[in-house]
């Protein structure tokens, strides 16, 4: 045992502590409870009686020099941390840069405005939503074709019942649903949010993106309403100039529904990878409310009816600023930000 203790106290001595890193390897081997020293100490009980003393000063001592040296090391470094003042010149390459806004924040806040001198009202909800608000409650029945249009991520599945199931919701349709809900008409609002779609993320598409959809219920609304409505909204945000053409289409929640499109900006009509050659470029998709949606939020489709659109921020952001490449917008390159005062 005073071989062995006379070996630990050479490389107690001897160890040399230069840096935080040293500390704390000095405090496992000779400091911490499972360190060599402690070792020592619990074969103290296998050392003869008459021996025992002397080995346990001896062990005393020992345990002595190392935490001193263990604690001035501790004060050592925590002083330098103390006294340590931060140079006024760090060297940067360059002077950090001001940030601007979003232009995805750029185009809601003007889709938005748009909308408001129209008179509508900005409603929100949650992002995380039930299988009834989503799907159910809009007239997409239980595997129903239809909900493979908008595949999503589900979080939770329901103890039986498909409404239970808890989803990532894709569309901003479930806001619609609560606002009649809590509601009377006559409504009027438009709902900005972010989405989320099991795709494969391209320069068209992406599994996260944002939409602002809108919706008016009151008497005697007529499809010729929805038309007006959204062609100020084309001419508004693109120019007096813009070319708009509505063509049929399907949606389970609107009857009849159709597609608004415009005029490709990125190639002004001759056809490009945005546009899939076509020279337009379908920015919305709108639609009378279908009575069956009126009726599960306790509306009476026979007295009111209305009619419903919907469109993506990201599509309408390409168009204005001719960005050919939706994953730009997330992956934060300061070069391309920039350039959105």
């Amino acid at each position: 045992m005073n071989e062995q203790i006379k070996v630990i106290q050479d490389e107690i001595e001897a160890f040399v502590i230069s840096n935080e890193s040293d500390v704390e390897q000095f405090r496992i081997q000779f400091v911490g409870r499972k360190s060599r020293l402690a070792s020592l100490f619990d074969g103290l009980k296998d050392v003869p009686a008459e021996n025992r003393r002397e080995v346990g000063q001896a062990l005393n001592q020992l345990k002595n020099l190392a935490e001193n040296k263990f604690n001035q090391a501790q004060e050592s470094f925590a002083d330098a941390k103390s006294n340590f003042v931060v140079p006024s010149d760090l060297t940067l390459s360059s002077p950090v840069q001001q940030g601007t806004i979003h232009p995805l924040t750029l185009v809601r806040s003007r889709i938005l405005e748009i909308f408001n001198r129209m008179g509508f009202s900005v409603s929100d909800g949650p992002e995380i939503e039930t299988d009834f608000y989503n799907f159910t409650a809009l007239n997409f029945p239980a595997n129903h074709p239809a909900r493979e249009m908008q595949d999503t991520f589900f979080i939770e599945k329901g103890a039986g019942e498909i409404q239970d199931d808890v989803l990532l919701r894709t569309h901003t349709s479930n806001v619609q649903i609560r606002l009649m809900q809590h509601q009377k008409p006559p409504i009027r609002s438009v709902m900005p949010g972010r989405v989320y779609r099991n795709e494969a993320i391209s320069a068209r598409a992406h599994c996260l993106f944002h939409q602002v959809e809108g919706l008016y219920v009151d008497e005697k609304v007529s499809f010729k309403d929805l038309k007006d409505t959204l062609y100020h909204f084309a001419k508004e945000m693109f120019g007096k100039d813009t070319k708009v053409r509505f063509r049929p289409s399907y949606f389970p929640f609107t009857e009849p529904s159709a597609e608004m499109d415009i005029t490709c900006l990125l190639c002004k009509g001759q056809g490009c990878n945005v546009c899939k050659q076509a020279g337009w470029v379908e920015i919305a998709g709108a639609g009378m409310v279908d009575p069956n949606v009126l009726e599960n939020v306790g509306i009476d489709s026979k007295k009111y009816n209305g009619f419903a659109f919907g469109m993506g921020i990201e599509r309408i952001t390409m168009l204005k600023y001719q960005i050919k490449d939706l994953r730009l917008f997330t992956e934060n390159d300061v070069r391309f930000l920039k350039q959105f005062n």
